[in-house]
């Protein structure tokens, strides 16, 4: 497709139609087509590169619970979780299990000071510390780039309604100039307007779709690593108290 696109604008002169007035159009015009499709090549890597990370997530994070639910040590999920780096659970998992290893291996056991305790944790308040952070970072890698998308959706419309109103202001500055009303004065740049204003339109309406998806499906991802976060947390004041 983008071949085709580089010789429509290679051919030289075209039928009469909005592409021949467009390449007869001024700079304005051309940069602000240009911003456009630049804002919606990068929201569209983005929205494709979010597919993917979402349906990777998706899927680890139900085998990394499978996984959780049928071991009876930390240790076995945590050798397994390995595997399943895609699901925010797992770096949840691996932060709570780094925390109570840490713990066990530094708190004394008061009946034999040089001696260290087994297998019990020193403090629940870090421990769930240290969860709420570790929920946190992957939050940020869940919604990392949603803000791109988001400003696209706003401010694209805008950029082409700059284009339409400049494309207005040159099809009267046209008519000034060539005294003459006719479709041949006032075209480039009606077709300046017409074109920057859908392409804002095209750039924003798939970005505020997918902004809107991906933050419905962050909401319920987050609900999960919390949920998760509080499990663990139950689990270890089980074992480890």
């Amino acid at each position: 497709m983008l071949s085709m696109a580089l010789i429509v604008f290679q051919a030289g002169p075209v039928g009469p139609g909005m592409f021949r007035f467009f390449l007869q159009a001024g700079g304005m015009a051309k940069f602000i087509l240009a911003l456009l499709a630049l804002f919606s090549i990068g929201s569209w890597a983005i929205i494709l590169g979010k597919l993917v990370q979402f349906r990777r997530a998706d899927g680890q994070t139900s085998r990394f619970l499978d996984a959780f639910h049928r071991s009876q040590r930390f240790s076995e999920v945590n050798a397994q979780s390995t595997k399943l780096g895609a699901s925010p659970l797992v770096g949840i998992f691996q932060a709570g299990y780094a925390e109570i290893d840490g713990q066990i291996k530094n708190a004394p056991d008061p009946d034999r000071p040089t001696e260290k305790r087994a297998y019990k944790i020193s403090s629940v308040p870090a421990l769930e510390r240290t969860l709420t952070r570790a929920v946190n970072i992957e939050l940020q890698g869940v919604t990392r780039w949603l803000g791109f998308l988001a400003t696209t959706a706003a401010a694209t419309p805008f950029i082409g309604l700059f284009g339409t109103v400049w494309g207005i202001m040159q099809a009267f500055n046209d008519i000034g100039l060539q005294g003459s009303t006719s479709i041949v004065a006032v075209a480039p740049g009606i077709a300046e307007a017409l074109i920057n204003t859908a392409a804002g339109l095209a750039a924003a309406i798939p970005s505020l779709i997918a902004y809107n998806y991906f933050s419905q499906h962050t909401r319920r991802l987050r609900m999960r690593m919390e949920d998760f976060s509080l499990e663990f947390l139950n689990l270890a004041e089980r074992n480890f108290t």
